[in-house]
């Protein structure tokens, strides 16, 4: 007869099998499901979404994790960092990347998300994502501030001029921003009081927003002097100080990529390619990257081929792109082309080139 299964030595041979582990991450709550390299569940279970409680139930477990996926988003950050710091070991996915893949499951919830993520961990079927250090996190946080400031004083510019042309007053566009407030002040004198206190609330507003704009400007200008990264890339003609440190926090590690050609796709500046058989079609720009560091690149390939008068191999090319194919499309090629610069600058050490 068979002798029944010794239940320590089905422990033991548990507890020696490879185990992946995938976390649906949500705002409260966190759906935790673990199988084994065979693709069976092991366990499952519902925490709270703090690092300590998910580390807590994984390591409760005793299994040997080969590893843990979480998509990339809001709080991926904090948590792969401290979960790595506990010892188990962690990788950061590509959200988009992982939900195409999850997209095939018929009903979508939690439960099915975790299950699918821990089954792509064990097949290998996921996209690393780099986890942020904590030097790109505060200059992100850095510029994030600022941009969304820049934005808002441009909302209650906006929002007081269109409240001036109820009494016929234009507001000249061309004004600067640091006139502006004090332009504003001689304007609303002759107005009625309940319209001018009205008024002179949003322009008390404006002034404390540029107040707050000049301190990050100093601190983004300070940081950029004490960061020798960005000294080499500020030499690029059309690169200042923002558009250097945008581009580095947004590279983080350049030795990331194997080769500097990659970074112009990676920053969504490479066109969309659909080939089938006979039919083969380029289209536009990816856009699929950093959106702030593509649109300072933009900007940057603009000041180079309008603004910059020294004649160099990069602007010469991209003027005699514009004549043939027009200025938009040659300063998004010239913005690709300073992408893949500026990443081997970073990784040679060495300045822009004019030969």
């Amino acid at each position: 007869m068979d002798q029944p299964p010794n239940p320590k030595e089905a422990r033991h041979r548990s507890s020696l099998m490879k185990h992946y582990s995938g976390l649906d991450v949500s705002l409260k709550e966190t759906f935790i499901s673990i199988v084994d390299e065979k693709g069976k569940i092991v366990k499952e279970e519902v925490v709270a979404s703090e690092s300590s409680a998910i580390a807590e139930f994984l390591l409760s477990q005793s299994r040997e994790y080969e590893s843990i996926g979480i998509e990339s988003g809001q709080l991926s950050i904090s948590m792969c960092k401290e979960l790595k710091n506990l010892g188990l070991p962690v990788i950061c996915v590509d959200a988009r990347h992982m939900a195409a893949a999850l997209s095939a499951r018929i009903n979508k919830n939690d439960k099915n998300d975790a299950r699918g993520i821990a089954q792509m961990m064990r097949v290998g079927l996921f996209k690393e994502v780099l986890v942020k250090s904590d030097e790109a996190c505060q200059v992100k946080i850095m510029l994030g501030s600022r941009r969304q400031l820049i934005r808002s004083r441009e909302q209650i510019a906006g929002t007081i001029r269109g409240l001036l042309k109820i009494y016929g007053i234009k507001v000249n566009q061309r004004l600067s921003s640091a006139n502006f407030a004090f332009k504003m002040q001689e304007t609303i004198n002759n107005l009625d009081e309940i319209s001018k206190n009205s008024i002179e609330s949003l322009v008390h507003s404006l002034e404390t927003i540029e107040e707050s704009i000049r301190k990050l400007d100093k601190m983004l200008s300070e940081q950029g002097k004490k960061d020798e990264d960005c000294k080499l890339l500020t030499t690029v003609p059309g690169v200042g100080i923002i558009v250097a440190m945008t581009y580095k926090a947004a590279i983080d590690n350049p030795y990331r990529f194997e080769t500097s050609y990659t970074v112009g796709a990676y920053m969504g500046l490479s066109p969309r390619q659909y080939a089938s058989g006979e039919i083969d079609r380029h289209g536009s720009i990816s856009k699929m990257g950093p959106v702030e560091c593509r649109n300072m690149l933009y900007e940057a390939a603009q000041v180079l081929l309008v603004k910059c008068k020294r004649t160099f191999k990069l602007r010469s090319w991209g003027l005699k792109l514009a004549k043939k194919k027009g200025m938009k499309k040659a300063i998004i090629a010239v913005a690709r082309k300073l992408s893949v610069i500026m990443h081997r600058m970073l990784v040679n050490k060495t300045e822009f080139c004019y030969q």
